[in-house]
């Protein structure tokens, strides 16, 4: 979640859990930080929103491109925290 990440104490832990990452032989991290509040504005509005990309299952598209099913689902797994 955004919010877990503000402030120097947010990017510490994410240096952390990025270090941490590595040390157990991870070889690629993605991180997204991107609200529910803007996601749902994108559904409400895509044409402000044509260069916003997310991941899904391994890969990465177009947040607009998406079928509306499949952005409620990024949208309530962005709202579940960490």
């Amino acid at each position: 979640h955004p919010t877990a990440l503000e402030g120097d104490d947010g990017l510490a832990k994410l240096r952390s859990l990025i270090r941490t990452l590595g040390d157990r032989g991870a070889n690629h991290v993605q991180v997204n930080v991107v609200t529910a509040k803007a996601l749902r504005d994108a559904q409400q509005h895509p044409e402000r929103y044509t260069d916003l990309v997310v991941r899904v299952h391994g890969f990465s598209t177009f947040f607009t491109a998406l079928a509306r099913d499949i952005q409620d689902d990024l949208i309530a797994r962005t709202e579940s925290g960490l």
